[in-house]
């Protein structure tokens, strides 16, 4: 039987409320804030992609013995990504951002599940992160699985319900589908966080679905 999405907001909205994380109110003066705007920071994000995949990437010419000098107490990311755990998709690398610049939680399917949703909260709330892109990638193997649905062991299908709702809407076509997933998870976090929500109605955060192609390197925002 299927859901309706609204009904799918409501119970990953219960589900965060329940872990706890749905009004944090942690104290963010132990930790620096980034001066950026949110269209700055994912202006920063996108030129970062830019140089990755024209070849000229700058981040590792910084001094990496400083960068972990500095960021031994402390960190101050200025954006977030919602990533999947493919091995494929080095997000600091193909954003070309270097040690502490970037606040990352990976999962497979890049899905907003309340674990998720809780550490992008904290990302936000305490350390100030002023973008979020929610990263789709080429040839997805969770959602691919999800539009299969067969028989998997452990607890690989527990992936399956996150995504459904991506293959409802995009059907059998794996890109249409990862990009919808992107998309679709981008605006659970937008809904189903009070804090997130908050953030953006101050203006001072922005939550974007964003597509990788491994071939090209090239980040698309959908």
């Amino acid at each position: 039987m299927k859901r309706s999405r609204r009904a799918f907001f409501r119970e990953i909205a219960a589900g965060a409320a329940a872990a706890g994380f749905a009004r944090l109110t942690l104290d963010r003066t132990a930790s620096a804030q980034t001066s950026l705007t949110p269209d700055a920071a994912l202006q920063q994000l996108i030129d970062g992609n830019r140089r990755f995949a024209e070849g000229r990437m700058t981040s590792f010419d910084e001094d990496l013995t400083l960068l972990k000098t500095k960021t031994a107490e402390k960190q101050e990311p200025f954006a977030a990504l919602l990533s999947c755990a493919d091995s494929r998709v080095p997000v600091e690398l193909i954003f070309d951002q270097s040690i502490g610049h970037l606040f990352v939680a990976r999962v497979a399917g890049n899905i907003a599940t309340s674990a998720m949703i809780a550490s992008l909260e904290y990302g936000v709330a305490v350390l100030g992160t002023k973008a979020i892109i929610v990263l789709g990638h080429a040839n997805c193997g969770a959602v691919k699985a999800s539009i299969e649905a067969k028989a998997v062991p452990g607890q690989i299908s527990a992936l399956y319900p996150y995504i459904r709702p991506a293959v409802d809407q995009a059907g059998p076509d794996l890109e249409a589908a990862i990009k919808a997933n992107a998309k679709i998870q981008a605006a659970l976090l937008r809904q189903a966080s009070p804090v997130l929500a908050e953030h953006i109605k101050q203006n001072q955060l922005k939550i974007v679905a964003g597509y990788y192609d491994l071939a090209s390197g090239t980040v698309t925002v959908l």
